[in-house]
């Protein structure tokens, strides 16, 4: 069935028709500006692979990969999201009004996706450029191998925090369980300040920039050396 058409968005209704054409329809040339997915019910690889400047509200629970490979789009999940919420996201934004499943904003490389609730385990897993508000708590391993972006987590973080992380930071207003190999606790200058002031009020978060602790690698396994093996 067609998907139906209002003044303000179009609107796809999964009762009636597939994630497949969904999809198609999100990623043509002449995607609608704003459209409205309902009855998700859970589907997995929903709105993923968009690269047009369009507006997507999915109005309920999401499974796997959700917004994966974004670009462009801004897209908001009103409710739940599965394993891999925004995975290689190149752009735009992405929104999780509830909790996120394990690995969201994986190896992500630009844009920005903030999760409300809480996020599972390796939350910004290789995590590229991208930047990852979260309104909660974050699970064990997240931001392991980080190389490059900023993870902002309002809550308490799990265990091994920025495992082999390169040069992504980190900024945590909770407690943290334990910090992985070569992840530190670090300076919050002026600049990480404003930088995390700036990534608050773009997420749409009130909190104080001086509640938070940064945390960043020490630089000592960018290179082997035997002293540090027992680190690796």
């Amino acid at each position: 069935m067609a998907p139906s058409v209002t003044d303000t968005a179009t609107t796809f209704d999964l009762r009636t028709t597939t994630v497949r054409s969904t999809n198609q329809a999100l990623q043509s040339a002449d995607a609608p500006a704003r459209s409205v997915i309902t009855a998700p019910r859970g589907a997995h690889a929903l709105a993923c692979g968009l690269d047009n400047d369009i507006d997507v509200t999915i109005d309920g629970h999401v499974g796997y990969y959700c917004a994966g490979m974004n670009q462009q789009a801004s897209v908001t999940i009103a409710g739940n999201a599965g394993v891999g919420v925004a995975e290689n996201m190149m752009s735009g934004t992405v929104r999780v009004q509830g909790d996120a499943s394990q690995s969201a904003g994986a190896t992500a490389h630009a844009g920005l996706l903030v999760i409300e609730g809480n996020a599972a385990a390796r939350c910004g897993i290789s995590m590229k450029g991208v930047d990852i508000v979260v309104g909660g708590d974050i699970g064990h391993m997240s931001a392991f191998m980080g190389q490059a972006g900023r993870l902002v987590v309002c809550g308490d973080a799990g265990e091994a925090l920025g495992d082999s992380i390169y040069e992504a930071r980190i900024y945590v207003r909770g407690t943290v369980a334990s910090l992985g190999a070569d992840c530190i606790k670090k300076e919050m200058a002026a600049e990480h300040l404003a930088e995390l002031a700036q990534l608050l009020t773009a997420a749409g978060i009130d909190a104080d920039p001086a509640d938070f602790t940064r945390y960043g690698s020490a630089r000592q396994l960018y290179n082997f050396h035997v002293d540090n093996a027992s680190a690796y």
